[in-house]
């Protein structure tokens, strides 16, 4: 069995119980060297065959697969995060489907939601934001023409953007375009949950100067939008004088 297994976006407490045990309990573990921070691997038993995948292409990951399977072993395929965001899994997963080797995916707490508990801040806000949009900006992996950050600008709700920080003059240049004012407020995760996190505010005018000062150039999460910085009305959840079922009734 193939075990894809979402490792958290860095600290390694926040892997899942699940997600643990099974990397405690495999044979072989293919990480994703790049990303997952290495404390992780301290989860594997004495003894697993553990590599590193960031200088693999899909083939010798998939060689590395078939053959554990082929001597019955259990395999933990290690993504950061949560693996069905910007991951890369579907190839290996239609490929082992292809083959007829069984796997299973087991979900990971996602770098968008370590960023936002960083902050702190809740991304959706009543009156504010009910919409968060997962994105990216087009760089050598190509973006569709209606998924451009400034068309989805349009839509004026909480952003969060992977991937990205690298071309934040881009990024402050579409979501400008796409109708964001400049004084929108921005919050820049680097490394959420690491050790070395770190946190800088500003706004779509002052964001780019103040990520270049703190020499962020990657790892970072960019989230956007007026739910971190603007007055709100309180959810009715917690309202005594609102009623559902179950309270007030």
């Amino acid at each position: 069995m193939i075990y894809f297994i979402g490792a958290g976006p860095g600290d390694p407490e926040l892997i899942t119980v699940k997600g643990s045990r099974l990397l405690a309990e495999a044979d072989m573990v293919i990480y994703t060297g790049s990303l997952v921070n290495p404390a992780v691997l301290n989860y594997c038993r004495t003894g697993a065959e553990i590599y590193n995948s960031a200088g693999m292409d899909l083939q010798e990951i998939l060689s590395l697969m078939r053959r554990a399977c082929q001597e019955g072993k259990t395999v933990a395929r290690v993504h950061t995060g949560d693996p069905s965001l910007y991951g890369a899994i579907q190839e290996q997963m239609d490929a082992l489907i292809e083959e007829n080797l069984p796997f299973t995916v087991i979900p990971g707490v996602s770098s968008f939601l370590a960023a936002a508990a960083a902050v702190p801040h809740e991304l959706t806000l009543p009156e504010i934001s009910q919409t968060v949009i997962l994105t990216r900006i087009e760089g050598r992996t190509p973006v569709p023409e209606k998924e451009k950050l400034s068309s989805l600008a349009a839509h004026h709700c909480t952003m969060c953007i992977f991937l990205s920080v690298h071309l934040i003059d881009q990024v402050v240049e579409e979501l400008l375009a796409g109708g964001y004012s400049s004084d929108t407020p921005v919050v820049i995760v680097e490394k959420a949950s690491w050790p070395d996190e770190q946190v800088v505010r500003g706004t779509l005018k002052t964001i780019s100067g103040i990520i270049k000062e703190a020499g962020i150039t990657r790892q970072a999460m960019i989230l956007v939008g007026q739910a971190f910085d603007t007055a709100y009305q309180p959810s009715k959840l917690y309202d005594r004088n609102f009623s559902h079922g179950f309270r007030g009734q």
